[in-house]
């Protein structure tokens, strides 16, 4: 061992507990980095091979009824490699235990074979026997929420005729890795099933032997999707066909997505930050170091050491650090993204989902993680190539504190010895004193940005359930109804109110922009469900014209009075251009809202809804769910309890359970600032320290000269570490985002109060480990401090 790698032990171990500090921040940008990227290489292969594997369609043509010979032809189209028909329905499932049914999709297996596309995997039980069409399998996800396992019986409605089934099994498939009940955005497994069934017998219970309701098709290596969906529309318009849609539009692909899209997101945006801060306090703790040792870069220049070596020496410190924090964040990033598994199978309906590690995460994690330390640590080796030998060895000059003027010279003669060393400190050096602040106040920022996420999560649950939705169940009906059927619900004895809707499916366009949604027709002065501004204001729908949520808005780059060309994807399916006449505050889904009466004259069907908000007796709700049982026209029930309680759970698990992982480590980055600046304040200040014990200050008068000087540092970084906080705030809740929900940015007081209490808390903690050090300093040590 080399004299300067002993020198570099020593002072590693003397600056231990910044170095850890240091370390802990580069290792958490890191393992953000690798978790991050471990998970978005895991969901995408998962994903990719779970598709392949099953063979999921690459186009998804529903149709009202088209004959079975249609098939050929569609089989024909330039582009298209395979052409699989089956039968699909909505029915109801009684499960014991639950007032209400629960809402299933029905899809057909073969006759004969396994499908061609869209295949199954069995997780339990036996695949149905042909012969036996009372055999069903039952989604994986939805038999184990409701206690459901082979040899069960359940009763169904399925095209308002009550059935008898037998559940011989359970499957999984990737068509269902994300799956929700009718009108609804939020999975809920004990809410929303699938069966699967012989295909005669699913024939036979709708109505469609010898025709099909929906085409599967893959597509070869070269086909134009656009080309193929246009020419499928053309051949299914005849029969009903309400347009086809390619996977990226599919509703469970489309949310797997625009998951791992925002992770992607997040893996390239938050560790940067995290890095940004290490580099800014290496930069602190080496630019002090080499400071306080200028005599022994004389010392080494005078023996003969070169500057580079020298350099060397010092970028050696730098970059141990940097590789010590970053081969930490490695494998706290493995274990991290290890952990999250579990949640992701959850969340989605993997059969299967390992950790992927990403090598080149590794190489980029610590590639920059050095890079960044070294930024820090060149602008300080410029400092020691420019020291020669003879003045290294001399004391440094002076500060000239001259021009400083008399800044609180008027306030001193009402203070005491050690509060006037504290004020001289500050006014003599505002440039660490202002660096110092802004590092606080950047650490106390990431925490508030957190914070107010939170709050916004907290803000979007109430607003959508309590403000919006105030119904207490809604009610989907299997196909368009008369309005009638409203009065028939109002009548119903303990439902007080009942309001109609109706949810049309269409393409919003606009130029090159599109998006698949629904339109929702309300009745003029809904109380239970309303379409709202930005003040929480219901908002009137216009006789003529469409209302955009903010979030659909920002997807078509439309402004109230700008055109929208909406594709209707039901009935006649007319082609229309209406103008956007308001722009709706909503947090959940990407929803456009008309005027019931509007909506039916504008698609030449007057009086039809499709669903209904009611309000409900409580003291009557066994009644009026068993009411709605016996209604063939109902296709599901949701109560906004269960929707809500749904929802938080999703907000709480996936993406959602990220904000707290990236709040803990926000927390920690808060703290690392802190306790550094009270180190480098009490290096910068220990001859100082050791002179006042000498001539006689107390233990705790010398410790009020550091610790003041951080509580004044403090108290400047928290009005600055608040707008910090609010400017980052912004951007998080954008990476938080998505079409299942947007994040609002509150800036609720408890959430700056917490923030505070973060950093005075980093602030009291750093202060009594400075103290405690300050109590421990050897007396004769002090004796020997140079002057």
């Amino acid at each position: 061992m080399t004299p300067l790698h002993a020198k570099l032990g020593r002072d590693l171990w003397r600056m231990k507990g910044q170095a850890i500090a240091i370390g802990l921040v580069i290792a958490i940008g890191v393992a953000m980095q690798v978790m991050m990227t471990g998970l978005v290489l895991s969901l995408t292969e998962t994903r990719n091979a779970y598709y392949d594997r099953y063979r999921l369609a690459d186009v998804f043509a529903p149709v009202a009824r088209a004959p079975e010979r249609v098939a050929e032809t569609l089989a024909r189209i330039d582009g298209v490699a395979q052409v699989e028909t089956r039968i699909t329905g909505m029915a109801l499932v009684d499960i014991s235990g639950r007032d209400l049914p629960v809402s299933a999709r029905a899809l057909s297996l073969p006759d004969h074979g396994v499908p061609g596309l869209n295949d199954i995997l069995l997780t339990a039980g036996r695949m149905i026997d042909r012969t036996r069409p009372e055999e069903i399998l039952l989604l994986d996800g939805f038999a184990a929420a409701n206690g459901l396992r082979p040899g069960d019986r359940i009763r169904t409605t399925m095209n308002g005729a009550r059935r008898s089934l037998l559940v011989v099994g359970t499957a999984q498939s990737p068509e269902f890795l994300y799956t929700t009940a009718p009108g609804e955005f939020v999975p809920d497994d004990a809410r929303f099933g699938v069966i699967w069934m012989n295909r005669s017998a699913l024939a036979a219970a709708y109505d469609l032997e010898g025709a099909f309701n929906e085409a599967l098709v893959s597509l070869t290596r070269n086909a134009r999707e656009e080309a193929v969906l246009d020419a499928i529309d053309r051949i299914l318009s005849p029969f009903g066909g309400p347009g086809a849609y390619g996977l990226a539009d599919q509703f469970s692909n489309r949310f797997v997505s625009e998951e791992i899209a925002g992770l992607e997101v997040s893996s390239t945006g938050v560790p940067p930050i995290f890095l940004a801060v290490a580099a800014f306090l290496l930069y602190i703790v080496i630019s002090r170091l080499v400071q306080s040792e200028r005599e022994e870069i004389g010392l080494m220049k005078a023996f003969g050491y070169r500057n580079g070596e020298v350099g060397w020496h010092y970028m050696q410190l730098v970059l141990t650090i940097a590789l010590g924090g970053a081969l930490l964040g490695c494998l706290l990033g493995i274990a991290a993204g290890r952990a999250m598994i579990p949640v992701y199978t959850t969340y989605y309906k993997f059969p299967f989902l390992l950790f992927r590690l990403e090598p080149a995460s590794f190489l980029t994690g610590i590639a920059t993680s050095v890079f960044v330390a070294s930024i820090g640590g060149l602008f300080v080796l410029r400092r020691i190539f420019r020291l020669a030998p003879a003045e290294a060895m001399r004391p440094p000059t002076p500060p000239d504190y001259s021009r400083t003027g008399r800044f609180g010279a008027g306030l001193s003669q009402w203070l005491d010895q050690p509060s006037r060393m504290v004020l001289r400190r500050i006014t003599r050096q505002p440039g660490r004193m202002a660096g110092a602040v802004f590092g606080i106040a950047a650490g106390m920022g990431l925490s508030l940005g957190m914070l107010t996420i939170y709050e916004g999560f907290d803000v979007a649950l109430d607003r959508t359930f309590n403000v919006i939705d105030r119904s207490d169940a809604t009610v989907t009906f299997a196909y368009p109804a008369s309005d009638k059927t409203i009065l028939e619900l109002a009548r119903m004895d303990g439902i007080t109110l009942a309001e109609p809707v109706r949810q049309v499916p269409v393409v919003f366009r606009n130029g090159r922009l599109d998006h698949q949604g629904a339109i929702t027709g309300l009745a003029p002065g809904a109380h239970l469900f309303r379409a709202l501004d930005a003040n929480e204001q219901p908002i009137v729908l216009p006789e003529r014209g469409v209302v955009l949520s903010t979030a659909l808005a920002s997807i078509l780059a439309l402004e109230p009075g700008d055109p929208v060309t909406v594709e209707v994807r039901e009935g006649s399916q007319p082609v229309l251009t209406v103008p956007v006449t308001g722009i709706a505050d909503s947090l959940m889904g990407s929803p456009a809202y008309m005027d019931l009466a509007a909506l039916n004259r504008m698609l030449g069907e007057p009086g039809r809804v499709s669903g209904a908000y009611l309000a409900v007796d409580p003291d009557r709700q066994a009644s009026v769910h068993a009411a709605l049982k016996d209604m063939p026209v109902v296709a599901g029930v949701s109560l906004r309890t269960e929707a809500l309680a749904a929802f938080q759970t999703i907000m709480d698990s996936g993406a959602g359970s990220i904000r707290y992982v990236m709040g803990f480590m926000a927390f920690i980055i808060t703290f690392g600032i802190v306790y550094n600046a009270a180190r480098v304040a009490q290096a910068e200040r220990s001859r100082d320290l050791a002179s006042l014990r000498v001539i006689g200050f107390h233990t705790g008068e010398t410790a009020f000269v550091l610790l003041g000087e951080l509580a004044v540092v403090v108290l400047a970084a928290l009005p600055l570490g608040i707008l910090i906080g609010r400017s980052l705030s912004s951007g998080i809740a954008a990476g938080f985002s998505t079409e299942l929900y947007q994040i609002p940015v509150i800036f609720a007081p408890q959430a700056q109060g917490l923030a505070i209490a973060v950093v005075v808390a980093a602030a009291l903690l750093s202060g009594w480990l400075v103290k405690r050090d300050i109590d421990r300093a050897d007396m004769i040590e002090a004796l020997k401090t140079r002057e």
